[in-house]
């Protein structure tokens, strides 16, 4: 459905926000542990962390899994 797609595409949008707002690979790394991600995860997605957008897909949906914005209260659409 409309309202299925644009939640996945508004969880992508947040997703890549939060890793701009991180800037460096370091500090992706960093806050990504601390968000319960794993190593080999974390490495992966600092690694390349210049390519917000692309890094919003795959790993990082494991890193950021939907619960985690709705513990943030963002509300789903579909």
């Amino acid at each position: 459905t409309v309202f299925r797609g644009l939640d996945e595409w508004l969880r992508h949008r947040l997703r890549t926000l939060h890793l701009k707002q991180w800037k460096r690979g370091r500090s992706m790394y960093r806050e990504l542990k601390a968000l319960g991600a794993s190593g080999t995860d974390a490495k992966r997605i600092a690694s390349n962390a210049r390519r917000w957008w692309r890094n919003g897909y795959g790993v990082l949906n494991r890193a950021l899994p939907i619960a985690y914005f709705e513990r943030l209260g963002v509300p789903r659409l579909a």
